[in-house]
């Protein structure tokens, strides 16, 4: 397949060099697509359906990544690397199991991100707005939570003994993170300064304060986030100067400090920077903080490689930190800012960022190994973006469509979005594309309805699934089904009944083993 890659790629260039048609010469022939089809259907046969018991555990959340991202993700992913596009394939294009996750919150058709995370990490729908709470709470009562609270995969992991570790892109109590380990019902409470005076009185908790007190010993903490974590008008470590990113706690609590004195007889470090990531042992480290931001990380395309880490450098610290655990590990990896570029209509942002995760989750895949470790890619809702206009074969993704409107006979991007920042009329009429700087990395693109920022799409999401019990991840289900498979792959949580275990296998349960029993012995006596 790699061959074949590289093939297209060659005949590719070559063509377009010739001014021939934008697509590799052996394509022509029935015989190309044949093999290539032969090929996948012999890999689908030799398929394993793996019933081995997951040691490790890792979920993969692309932030709005919804399909049609996927696919625009493909085609940049493989532009960059000088090919077409269309025929490259994500890292995780290549996990043999595929389905479909329903992503409506109780309360709401097209969710948002604390509802879906409640769901794809706690296994119960909720309400939007609400993380790790059952859908009786109410966002933003705080009486209605006490009771109502839910537990995440993360926990559960953790009281069955495994390490367990959180990176994002986003800050550290921002919506899909704060589900793991939180219980709030509103997701915007990010530390008590964000809060209401009766819920502070009621004694509701913050994100940021629970992130520290709800499972103590989380392993691997990384992300953005620092300003909510210390005191009022405290100056920020990176950026002393500028007040914004100063802290924000009102009850003037240094968390990271008292995390830091919490930890001073484990083998745990606090790090800021990428200069102190990159200077760990992980073999030495068995607790990480890491707050590289005061609040979210920066877009890929714009971070200073030199002070704040990639996605990937991150989830490799990670994963070799929780390796260290002979029970194995848990890891949520979010790639936050996928949604936020979307949000501001920066469709070239919000697919580097896609890019940048798959090539996180390839990493990880090279420090893992298939046969014990259960790994899931999806995405907690999608985005009114889309990419279209019959372009052609090559066309680069963040391009025009190749003709203009045959109704207002102007230019236009193939990438759109139903909604958002970039509605723009130009003396009451639409931007003409073609003199806008279409290809910059902040571009807005063009949308049918204005609104300061975009809005999710309320379609299904893909699951991508490798590893013990993938097979499990199949059709079209509810998006909490998602954590149930990923703990019963494991044997944690409520699913320990089927974990008799023979060489690594899964066993049956109690109940099918004595149907197994008369079966045999029917049959014997028949």
């Amino acid at each position: 397949m790699k061959t074949s890659g590289l093939l297209i790629a060659c005949s590719f260039l070559i063509s377009g060099y010739m001014g021939m048609p934008q697509f590799p010469e052996q394509e022509k022939n029935p015989k190309f697509w044949n093999d290539w089809a032969q090929q996948t259907l012999k890999d689908s046969l030799e398929q394993d359906f793996s019933n081995k018991k997951a040691k490790n555990l890792i979920l993969f959340l692309g932030d709005g990544m919804g399909v049609p991202t996927v696919t625009a993700a493909r085609i940049l992913k493989g532009q960059l690397s000088g090919q077409s596009g269309e025929e490259t394939q994500l890292e995780m294009d290549k996990f043999p199991f595929v389905s479909l996750a329903k992503t409506y919150n109780t309360n709401a058709q097209v969710p948002d991100s604390a509802g879906t995370a409640t769901a794809y990490l706690c296994g119960v729908k909720a309400n939007e707005g609400t993380v790790g709470v059952s859908a009786a709470a109410v966002r933003s009562q705080c009486n209605t939570t006490k009771g109502n609270e839910v537990t995440s995969i993360l926990r559960w992991a953790k009281d069955a003994g495994k390490s367990v570790g959180i990176v994002t892109t986003t800050r550290v109590n921002h919506a899909t993170p704060s589900a793991a380990y939180a219980h709030c019902v509103d997701r915007d409470w990010y530390s008590d300064n964000d809060m209401p005076e009766e819920a502070l009185r009621s004694g509701c908790k913050d994100i940021a304060r629970q992130l520290f007190e709800n499972i103590p010993l989380i392993n691997v903490i990384m992300g953005g986030g620092r300003k909510f974590m210390y005191p009022m008008n405290m100056s920020d470590v990176e950026y002393p100067d500028i007040t914004k990113h100063s802290g924000t706690r009102k009850d003037k609590r240094n968390l990271v400090e008292e995390w830091k004195n919490i930890m001073k007889d484990e083998k745990a470090h606090y790090v800021w920077n990428k200069e102190q990531l990159k200077s760990l042992n992980p073999k030495n480290v068995d607790y990480l903080l890491g707050l590289f931001e005061p609040s979210d990380m920066p877009y890929d395309l714009d971070r200073n490689n030199n002070t704040d880490p990639s996605l990937t450098e991150m989830v490799e610290v990670a994963i070799k930190i929780l390796q260290n655990n002979p029970n194995g590990f848990y890891l949520l990896v979010e790639g936050g800012r996928i949604d936020h570029g979307h949000h501001e209509g920066k469709a070239k942002q919000a697919l580097y960022e896609a890019v940048e995760m798959d090539r996180a989750i390839g990493l990880a895949g090279r420090l893992t190994s298939i046969h014990d470790t259960l790994s899931v890619v999806t995405a907690d809702h999608s985005h009114v973006f889309s990419f279209g206009g019959y372009t052609q074969r090559g066309n680069t993704i963040f391009g025009l469509a190749p003709k203009t409107s045959d109704v207002d006979h102007k230019s236009y991007t193939s990438i759109l979005y139903g909604n958002g920042p970039g509605y723009k009329l130009v003396k009451g009429e639409r931007e003409n594309a073609s003199v806008a700087k279409y290809d910059e990395k902040n571009y807005q693109a063009q949308a049918a309805v204005p609104l300061s920022m975009e809005t999710h799409g309320g379609e299904d999401v893909a699951v991508f699934a490798k590893g013990p019990m993938a097979h499990l991840l199949h059709g079209v289900q509810e998006q909490n089904y998602i954590p149930h498979v990923m703990a019963y792959a494991a044997c944690i949580g409520q699913n320990k009944n089927h974990c008799m275990l023979k060489d690594g296998a899964v066993g049956l349960t109690p109940m099918f083993s004595s149907i197994a029993t008369i079966l045999t012995i029917t049959r014997l006596l028949c």
